[in-house]
């Protein structure tokens, strides 16, 4: 069966794959979202540096954050991994999981939102910039984006709707197709993770409890996903049905380790922002409490002031006689 083209500007790698192949520095001939990515870490530090010029605080634990996600993007998109993606479906799934599950959580914690609030200047051409974001936090479409009724089918969709409806086939071999896969993975994955775990200032916001729920319904959806790939006899996408032969990689076994992957590398985000949603739901309660109880050696408890004087009334209100 001859191997299927890839249409654009491609460089697939001829020697077999491995661990120094996938980390080697071999960028595709049109690097588009590495490049996005170096751009928004030089973004995000200049408004870093900007602020602590300034003289004002900006979280280095934030920074790091963020500044790690873009280097992740970098290096499983431009280095040689890239290039073994483009017919590999378990590198691929790989790729995917990654631009879905474990870099979004990182470019979310580093609140890029707040520090555009911050960092951008109010005249020349910062104006424009705050009026696009404070739009943005204002308007319909913001707070659809971030909905659960959307963000969730969408997640999804980029799994059961991309492999099993055929759009997979259809849009991997062009270069165009592949890249914007590849984009969609990467915003369907930010846009699910800001409502959960963002401290930016949001259109609206869900409450903790609502947040769990999201998760809960994700993961175990995510999961059957890993089983079906691996429990398949067939390939599941066509495009990866065929891998060169100087690769000696054989099809089936490569979409057992995408399904593996999928079912893996794919849950462990999710039971990590499980757990950070408690945490940070927990320290909340307790911030609660202790508000509460500083009001209270101020202010008093009208509630419990007055259920002490009603047992205070019954105390000393004389027995009555039989």
């Amino acid at each position: 069966m001859p191997e299927p083209e890839i249409q654009g500007p491609v460089w697939v790698p001829s020697l077999p794959p491995s661990l120094g192949e996938y980390l080697a520095p071999n960028l595709q001939p049109v690097p588009l979202i590495p490049a996005l990515a170096l751009l928004a870490a030089a973004l995000y530090l200049t408004g870093a540096i900007r602020l602590w010029r300034q003289g004002w605080h900006w979280s280095l634990i934030r920074t790091a954050s963020f500044l790690i996600g873009c280097l992740a993007i970098i290096v499983v998109m431009g280095a040689g991994i890239e290039g073994y993606g483009l017919r590999m479906f378990s590198i691929f799934m790989f790729q995917q999981l990654t631009l879905m599950m474990a870099v979004p959580p990182l470019l979310v914690i580093g609140s890029p939102g707040t520090l555009l609030l911050r960092a951008t200047p109010h005249a020349g051409l910062g104006r424009p910039v705050l009026r696009v974001a404070i739009w943005g936090l204002r308007s319909r479409w913001g707070r659809l984006v971030i909905h659960p009724a959307f963000m969730v089918p969408l997640f999804l969709l980029t799994f059961y709707g991309v492999y099993f409806s055929g759009l997979a086939d259809l849009l991997l071999p062009n270069w165009y197709g592949h890249v914007g896969l590849e984009l969609l993975f990467l915003l369907a994955g930010i846009l699910f993770t800001v409502p959960l775990i963002s401290a930016d200032p949001l259109p609206s916001r869900q409450t903790h409890f609502g947040r769990l729920i999201d998760i809960f319904a994700e993961m175990p959806l995510h999961a059957f996903f890993g089983v079906v790939i691996m429990m398949a006899t067939a390939p599941m996408v066509d495009f990866f049905s065929t891998v060169p032969a100087a690769w000696k990689v054989d099809p089936m076994t490569d979409q057992g380790v995408a399904g593996g992957l999928a079912w893996s590398y794919g849950e462990l985000p999710g039971v990590l922002l499980l757990m950070f949603i408690l945490v940070r739901w927990q320290r909340e309660e307790a911030r609660g409490w202790v508000r509460a109880d500083r009001a209270a050696a101020l202010e008093g408890n009208p509630e419990l002031d007055a259920y002490n004087d009603y047992l205070q009334r019954l105390a000393n209100r004389p027995e009555r006689r039989r």
